[in-house]
């Protein structure tokens, strides 16, 4: 499913560049990410690398997020260090993005190409778990308990 264009949050852009500029040094934190909770706080948060597979900025975002009170996000951004500008989430990242935040938008492209788009949109045809669950009801944000 296509959903109509949304407008880009340059300020959520500029906060994770910010992150990747200031806080992403060495080969341990390459990518920085920014997510817009849906009470418009912004949470910044920076990668693991580790060749055994560490977290991606938006997995490090969520956790970070959810420590500090926002479990429902609207948007979210990777940005790359050394000026490498907006990257799009990875194949496990965008999974993880669907199953916690099924109406999320994601910030993609680079330049002046950048578009904002669902992350529905990112995974057609896409699996669903909370729809393979035995109470399975229509896929909702996973919250507090």
């Amino acid at each position: 499913m296509t959903t109509r264009p949304q407008p880009v949050d340059h300020e959520l852009i500029e906060a994770a560049a910010h992150v990747a500029r200031t806080r992403c040094r060495g080969d341990n934190h390459t990518m920085a990410a920014a997510a817009r909770a849906r009470d418009g706080r912004i949470v910044t948060a920076v990668n693991a690398y580790h060749f055994t597979g560490g977290p991606c900025a938006e997995l490090v975002v969520i956790g970070t997020a959810a420590a500090q009170g926002a479990y429902e996000l609207d948007t979210i951004v990777a940005v790359g260090d050394r000026d490498r500008g907006v990257v799009s989430p990875c194949g496990r990242c965008r999974q993880v993005l669907l199953d916690y935040f099924p109406a999320l938008k994601v910030i993609v492209g680079s330049g002046d190409r950048l578009r904002t788009v669902s992350i529905t949109d990112l995974l057609p045809e896409s699996y669903v778990w909370a729809d393979h669950q035995l109470d399975a009801g229509p896929a909702t944000p996973l919250s507090a308990s």
